[in-house]
């Protein structure tokens, strides 16, 4: 005979309604509703034990294997429990939550929903005899990846942390760099069906209560079923989903997301992903470094304004190549014209042709070296690149002053990696223009690219800003010495630094 389910029938999607479901006064009632939710799930411990001294006060425990700290629950929680004499008079679920229950986080739950939600991020929910709640009981200890400074973010100088996979040490390495009271955190759930926790992280007296607003809209309007990452967040809140240029930023780096946090930014850290969201995000950011606060101001300005030259040189120079031996060879030395078309001759190709040919085979390397081991990875991308540009001018299916132009393009695009997807996309399209109509299609390109990065905004601000005031380029084009940066960016509450 089949037992009947003590859970609502699921709707169309197969997800139960939990709000129609009670806590019950009875521990073996409410044994059967969590038996029927966590079924054919072994990881789940569900317990029914016994008081010692009087038989008829029982508990329900319930926790995940592998998320708990199995001693803190038997010293905490199950042990006091089990040896407690218990006073009749008063109610079994009230001495368990304010004497019985050693921890220092507790909450108390009735609906079933939020008790599901605790038990699978780790807590330990107790259910007593006589009661309609649950004391929900902070055990989380699973295993986490140790802090290490992040491949992405390497730094010369400063601090060497990174963010983890937990968002509850991330929320920690930064209250340790801002121990002020007004640094705020808010908890939500993102994903219909991974309920991933996620933190809003901010300094009240700084933020833009707009941008702020706005930003949790957003995050509430997300209706995907998974949320594993930073990157789903980014993609379905940032502002023009469909521009390759990040209106989003992102760390790997604490101290990078504490000062981003100082200048009235907004943080959002998700559990699961060592990666941390930051906005509003600014179009000058792709260039600036962690160092460039680590290291002399003179150091820093010039590694700041090689990255930018190395940015245009990325997604400029193949075009201009191009143009100028294709269309504009006046333009150009006699003497490199010839050494030009004395280098080209016996190659089959057009000049155009040769430069997507190069630029395919340099990403696959590059990519084939990210998705190696980190040496023989970069052993595969300088002997590939050698190996493989060396034998197509011997073979003469491309030329020498190709293979130069494709190299330095490929070097000066490292140096830039937040902007490498912009710079592959801007690099094609204008290659295409000036194939067709030569400086005038790579300029009318240019031209187009640079009035839809004008237009781009980050949460209402503008991605560029062009006010040339000495406080308003001080850290953008260079990084002014420390004694000069007096004020924050224009998204900041309070303009002026204490």
């Amino acid at each position: 005979m089949q037992v009947a389910s003590p859970l609502p029938p699921p709707d169309s999607n197969g997800v139960i309604d939990y709000n129609v479901i009670k806590i019950s006064a009875d521990i073996q009632e409410n044994y059967k509703i969590f038996k029927e939710i966590f079924k054919n799930d072994n990881t789940v411990v569900i317990r029914v034990f016994e008081n010692q001294q009087d038989k008829d006060i029982q508990f329900l425990g319930i926790s995940i294997n592998g998320m708990v700290k199995p001693n803190s629950i038997y010293q905490s929680i199950t042990s006091p429990l089990m040896q407690k004499k218990f006073d009749k008079n008063e109610s079994y679920f009230t001495q368990a939550h304010r004497e019985i229950i050693s921890s220092l986080d507790l909450s108390i739950k009735t609906d079933v929903k939020d008790i599901v939600k605790a038990i699978l991020y780790g807590d330990t929910a107790i259910m007593v005899s006589g009661g309609t709640q649950a004391i929900l009981v902070e055990t989380k200890g699973w295993s986490t990846r140790s802090i290490s400074e992040p491949d992405s973010e390497k730094n010369l100088k400063g601090p060497r942390e990174g963010f983890t996979e937990a968002m509850i040490i991330n929320a920690s390495l930064i209250r340790r760099r801002i121990q002020t009271s007004d640094l705020k955190f808010q908890y939500m759930n993102l994903g219909t069906r991974t309920n991933t926790f996620a933190c809003i992280v901010y300094l009240d007296s700084l933020v833009d209560k707009k941008v702020l607003t706005e930003f949790v809209r957003r995050l509430e309007k997300i209706s995907s079923d998974s949320v594993l990452d930073a990157n789903y967040i980014e993609e379905l809140i940032k502002d023009n989903r469909h521009s390759p240029f990040k209106t989003i930023g992102s760390t790997e780096k604490p101290d990078v997301a504490a000062a981003r946090i100082l200048e009235g930014r907004i943080a959002l850290i998700v559990d699961g992903t060592p990666i941390v969201i930051t906005l509003p995000y600014l179009f000058i950011e792709n260039f600036q470094s962690p160092d460039d606060y680590y290291l002399n101001y003179y150091f820093a300005s010039i590694g700041r304004l090689l990255r930018i030259i190395g940015f245009f040189i990325t997604i400029s120079l193949p075009s201009v190549y191009l143009a100028l031996v294709t269309y504009h060879q006046e333009m150009l030395p006699t003497q490199m014209v010839t050494a030009i078309a004395e280098s080209s001759k016996g190659v089959p190709f057009p000049t155009f042709v040769e430069c997507l040919i190069m630029l395919f085979v340099f990403e696959i390397l590059r990519e084939t070296g990210i998705r190696m081991s980190s040496k023989i990875g970069q052993a595969l991308g300088i002997v590939g690149g050698l190996v493989v540009g060396q034998a197509a001018v011997e073979a003469k299916i491309v030329s020498a002053p190709m293979v130069i132009v494709i190299a330095f393009t490929g070097i000066t695009g490292l140096i830039t990696p937040r902007l490498s997807g912009a710079a592959i996309l801007i690099r094609t399209l204008s290659l295409i223009f000036t194939a067709i109509l030569g400086f005038y299609g790579f300029f009318l390109f240019m031209i187009t690219v640079l009035i839809h990065v004008m237009s781009l905004k980050s949460f209402s601000y503008e991605y560029i800003s062009l006010s040339f005031k000495p406080q308003s380029i001080k850290d953008i084009y260079v990084r002014a010495p420390q004694w000069q940066l007096k004020t924050r960016p224009k998204f900041a509450k309070d303009k002026y630094r204490r």
